[in-house]
């Protein structure tokens, strides 16, 4: 069942609670669309367009765009519009294997050198699609960009500083690979159906791994391990990760020179790739050992 024709003759779904959809109000797709600053030349990924409320003016301005969205009557309907230059594909984006991505990002713009990505994310899976987009540009996928709609909270602690209250696993992960910008602030009733939450955009600009790190999964182990207990000492903090006994979370602090009563909740994204490095150095024994350290 749907619902009346919008100002563009076009039927209006029914946002559905299972995919998270809250779909934004023409105005506020205009705002965004001058946010993102689409260019002639710009090939863009798109994560769920929903109505296609940013599909269309994006496609309009840009050399290319693929769409990934989970609805598959949405999808269709977008299909059913043969938008020009815009290419569907139906799917769940943290599912969509890889090659398939990547096949249909060249298949749309082969000349491209890089793609850019917007999206109004689903309050429910923003932070996994962050991910996904960070792991994507590990995989060789060349992402220049991504603007994209989050809770104003997730913003906030996606862009907060060590010792802030909202300082997070998110603000060192994703900025590891990602210069975070906030671009613009949104109310509930930017949406139908209005959420309960505020909303923001950011512009995710990647890079390299600033700073370099020995081993990514192990930055990731200790950040998670040491923010499970944000509020204790370093030098408890660190037995959370992987069984890590107390001699050698010693030896790790000694080797950085962090404090061991630091909290880890004060420590710059800088400071927990020593901890990785130090980590990786000396429990995973990529260096010879004055005497074997267990293995937990």
């Amino acid at each position: 069942m749907r619902e009346p024709t919008d100002r563009g003759g076009r039927t209006r779904p029914i946002p559905r609670k299972r995919f998270g959809q809250n779909f934004l109000e023409d105005v506020w797709a205009r705002k965004v669309v001058a946010a993102i600053a689409p260019q002639p030349t710009d090939a863009f990924l798109e994560i769920g367009p929903g109505p296609g409320a940013l599909t269309r003016p994006l496609a309009d301005a840009a050399r290319s765009l693929v769409a990934c969205e989970i609805d598959r009557d949405l999808a269709a309907a977008l299909r059913d519009e043969q938008l020009p230059r815009v290419t569907i594909v139906e799917g769940d984006f943290l599912k969509l294997p890889f090659e398939d991505l990547r096949d249909a990002l060249r298949v749309a713009a082969p000349e491209a050198t890089s793609f850019r990505v917007a999206g109004n994310l689903p309050y429910n899976v923003a932070s996994p699609i962050m991910f996904r987009l960070i792991d994507l540009t590990r995989l060789g996928l060349p992402l220049a960009d991504a603007t994209i709609m989050l809770q104003r909270e997730v913003a906030d602690r996606l862009l907060a500083k060590p010792g802030s209250r909202d300082y997070s696993i998110l603000a060192v992960l994703i900025g590891h690979r990602a210069a975070v910008t906030r671009l613009l602030n949104l109310p509930p009733g930017a949406f139908r159906p209005a959420p309960k939450v505020h909303s923001t955009v950011v512009r995710l600009l990647f890079h390299g791994a600033e700073p370099p790190v020995q081993d990514e999964h192990v930055l990731a182990s200790v950040t998670n391990a040491v923010f499970s207990r944000r509020r204790k000492t370093l030098n408890n903090a660190l037995l959370a990760y992987g069984g890590l006994t107390a001699s050698t979370a010693g030896r790790v602090l000694a080797d950085t020179g962090i404090d061991p009563v630091r909290r880890p909740e004060t420590l710059s994204r800088v400071e927990l790739c020593r901890l990785a490095d130090a980590i990786t150095e000396i429990a995973h024994g990529t260096r010879p050992q004055p005497a074997p350290i267990p293995m937990l």
